[in-house]
């Protein structure tokens, strides 16, 4: 992945990470806090950015397996 659209990346999981505080979602974002770095921050290397997008991916995905359980046996259906 470029740079460039690893950033863009950083900027979406950024946005939904600011909707998962707002709307007080159990979500433990720390871990990007301390990394103190912005997807508005391009001129951070490549490498950051893309340590950034893993750990907003995986406390996003954390929360939904803690909030969303759905059983093995039932398939889920999305219209």
């Amino acid at each position: 992945m470029k740079k460039e659209e690893l950033v863009h990346l950083h900027m979406l999981l950024a946005q939904v990470k600011r909707f998962c505080e707002e709307e007080g979602l159990e979500c433990d974002f720390s871990k990007y806090d301390e990394l103190c770095i912005s997807p508005l921050q391009v001129h951070r290397s490549k490498k950051e950015h893309k340590q950034a997008v893993f750990l907003l991916a995986t406390e996003l995905a954390s929360m939904l397996r803690r909030d969303f359980h759905v059983e093995e046996n039932v398939k889920l259906v999305i219209h």
